[in-house]
């Protein structure tokens, strides 16, 4: 017979020959929290004292920028009415000039507009083509208002018109995706007594208080006949593991101790870093597709929080955005835009290493060679070679005879020395802030190529600001993925894992290593 535990055994009591409960309303009856209702309702489930139920309930909810629109208007709908105030015909930058909602909502929907034709621009302006494919906008902004209407309950999804079903789709913000809809679904359990459930259920008998262990004093009173003992296993007990240094921590020692043999500075900083530092000295644009390469989290009142960094980066805010604007020292055209000096203050979890790169130019010593072992932060699906946070190291060296040769060489020595690499190739890449640009793969044993991180030359729309002319290359490596080479590992996830079975053949790779 299964040896039932206490709150396994107080299901049992709680639910009724033939009655059906939610996992909300067992856990009210049995007196348990939640969380141990399901996990005591799951191993019933597998005994086969319960039969389970599930039902899947969705519902819209609105992204911080489907509440914008719901509040102000869909922004294709402002542009035609913008458009229209002006006499059918206006010209692009009276047609965009929608101060409530964001610049790159506006410039989006815009580009989207021309490509259906139900804008039309000639010679500097735009005049509307009168079109049924209106209806489509006018439908989204009605969704978006019912929507909003709902508040926290959200719109049941079943409740959405069918004409608005194909725009909802492609308007679905996710995991990687963003979008003006949110969609929730919320799973019900419910869970039934099986025969052989209410067999057992009958079998317990009355609820008696539990006891842990028998103490002297119940021997005395003979209260110990009224209390229901805890099944304790004295054939085989617990395994009390011994205290050592985690694998993934003393690798990461050991990287750090070749850095600082081969003569590298070490670069620190806050893991919570102002816009300035972690995009906008890096020459990505404020409003450019580039910078969706760099998913970040933002901290609570990011608007104005960065003023803790005002004095920071006092005096450099104008060279970057003189670079940006397209006027700046180095004589590069720019990105040819507006750049929001607020903007820069908003506060965000570093999503690279090479913000700590960006900080130390303005105090680099010719000639120099840094490094820093960065945890970095960015909105990611976890799979077998990606975390939401994650280890870089990064580097940058700079002389006066620094070429994209050196760089190779730096990098494959990583490969090899470092992540201990037997194959390793470069591909061409593209970031924003350097040039030329290259990729760094080397190949694992059982999951064939992957990226280990990318570098090149800072342009000099970087340096510059900073007073910096002569050559800074720079990289950018992923040092779990080095890791995962490095100590035989074949899933990220086990690098961090509490299982230390599993984690004994890395622990003998990391001993070795040292």
């Amino acid at each position: 017979m299964t040896t039932l535990s206490p709150n396994e055994a107080a299901l049992l009591r709680a639910i009724e020959p033939g009655q059906t409960l939610e996992l909300g309303e067992l856990a009210a009856a049995s007196g348990l929290r939640e969380a141990q209702a399901q996990s005591a309702a799951e191993s019933l489930t597998a005994h086969g004292y319960f039969s389970r139920e599930e039902q899947v309930t969705s519902r819209l909810l609105l992204s911080p920028e489907g509440l914008e629109q719901a509040t102000h208007g869909v922004a294709e709908l402002l542009i035609r009415k913008n458009v229209q105030d002006a006499g059918g015909r206006a010209p692009i930058k009276v047609a965009q000039t929608v101060s409530v909602l964001d610049k790159a909502a506006v410039g989006s929907a815009f580009g989207g507009l021309k490509k259906a034709g139900l804008l039309v621009a000639e010679r500097g302006e735009v005049s509307i083509k009168d079109d049924p494919a209106w209806a489509v906008h006018e439908g989204r902004e009605a969704l978006l208002r019912a929507v909003a209407a709902a508040g926290e309950a959200g719109l049941p999804l079943e409740q959405v018109p069918a004409a608005q079903q194909a725009d909802l789709e492609e308007r679905l913000g996710g995991k990687r995706k963003k979008g003006l809809f949110l969609q929730e679904d919320t799973r019900l359990r419910s869970y039934t007594l099986s025969a052989s459930g209410a067999a057992r259920r009958a079998e317990l008998g009355e609820a008696r208080p539990q006891a842990a262990r028998l103490t002297a004093d119940m021997l005395k009173d003979g209260s110990w006949r009224e209390v229901e003992f805890r099944a304790l296993n004295v054939a085989n007990p617990p395994l009390t593991p011994c205290g050592r240094r985690n694998p993934y921590r003393a690798y990461l020692d050991l990287v750090k101790r070749k850095l600082l043999s081969l003569g590298f500075e070490e670069m620190t900083g806050s893991v919570v870093e102002p816009e300035y530092w972690n995009t906008d000295a890096l020459f990505l644009p404020q409003f450019h597709p580039a910078r969706e390469i760099h998913d970040v989290y933002f901290v609570r009142d990011a608007a104005s929080g960065g003023d803790c960094f005002a004095e920071e980066i006092e005096g450099g805010v104008e060279p970057v955005a003189s670079e940006h604007e397209g006027h700046g020292a180095s004589g590069s055209r720019g990105w040819n835009y507006d750049f929001d000096r607020q903007r820069t203050k908003r506060l965000v979890l570093r999503s690279q290493g090479t913000v700590l790169s960006a900080r130390w130019l303005r105090k680099l010593k010719l000639p120099g060679k840094h490094f820093a072992m960065a945890r970095c932060f960015r909105y990611d699906e976890v799979d077998a070679t990606h975390a939401p946070d994650f280890f870089q190291v990064e580097g940058i060296v700079c002389s006066e005879t620094t070429s994209f040769r050196h760089l190779l060489g730096l990098l494959r020595l990583f490969a090899q020395e470092v992540a201990r690499a037997d194959e390793v190739k470069f591909v061409p890449a593209y970031f924003p802030f350097t040039e030329p640009s290259v990729e760094v793969h080397m190949k694992h044993p059982r999951l064939g190529w992957i990226e280990l991180g990318g570098a090149g030359i800072f342009r000099p729309e970087v340096t510059h600001p900073h007073g910096i002319t002569a050559p800074v290359i720079a990289w950018g490596l992923g040092l779990d993925r080095m890791a995962m080479v490095a100590l035989g590992i074949d899933d990220i996830r086990h690098l961090f894992t509490n299982n230390l079975p599993d984690g004994l053949a890395s622990l003998r790779r990391a001993s070795a290593a040292r």
